[in-house]
């Protein structure tokens, strides 16, 4: 077997159209933020940008359709020891821990800062989305095999039904990213579309 065959989706992994219910649904957009995202960020991941637009369509399809959306930063004070193993990043108070511009939250939307890869630990967001009957999470955003992979593993812990887009997910390695959505859809049992698939109906 060569490798690109190996990065291939295998076909029991292959995405689906899906239909979402926006009243108990809600879009989260994982840490798409200047630190990371732009290439003037300090821990800029190359190619991050390619989300921008799939995440862009699938918000303007939840805000219309009244779903929730919840944004997450990753958030630092200075001297964090998580900078022991990335470096410097996303600390509060600083362009780079900001939303990138093209997403930027409308009134009304929560952004959640989060002080590690998983958006459930020390945040309140499981209790937002209990308090609002969401049983539905859609995944997006950055990087696929850390913050998104970490905040699916604490959301399906919680009984939440996962759907990835995985158009809207960037991993920098794609070996990585095949590894990472491989086990949200075996493992977690995530519902595999993308972002041209996915519509909210009620």
């Amino acid at each position: 077997m060569s490798f690109p065959e190996v990065l291939r989706l295998p076909e029991r992994l292959e995405v689906r159209d899906a239909v979402v219910e926006p009243a108990g649904s809600a879009l989260l957009i994982i840490d798409v933020q200047n630190d990371f995202a732009n290439p003037s960020g300090r821990l800029y991941a190359q190619g991050a940008e390619k989300v921008i637009q799939p995440i862009k369509r699938l918000l303007s399809s939840a805000r219309n359709a009244g779903a929730m959306v919840i944004y997450t930063q990753d958030w630092h004070v200075r001297g964090d020891p998580e900078f022991k193993i990335w470096g410097e990043h996303a600390v509060e108070g600083t362009w780079g821990v900001e939303i990138v511009d093209e997403l930027k939250p409308a009134e009304g939307e929560i952004a959640i800062r989060k002080p590690s890869y998983d958006a459930f630990y020390s945040t309140p967001l499981d209790h937002i989305l209990r308090s609002r009957s969401i049983r539905v999470l859609i995944l997006t955003g950055l990087l696929g095999n850390v913050c998104v992979l970490c905040t699916a593993i604490g959301a399906a812990m919680r009984g939440y039904k996962l759907i990835m887009p995985v158009d809207a997910i960037f991993t920098i390695h794609e070996f990585d990213h095949t590894a990472a959505i491989r086990f949200m859809s075996s493992i977690l049992k995530a519902e595999l579309t993308t972002s041209d698939r996915l519509r909210f109906e009620v």
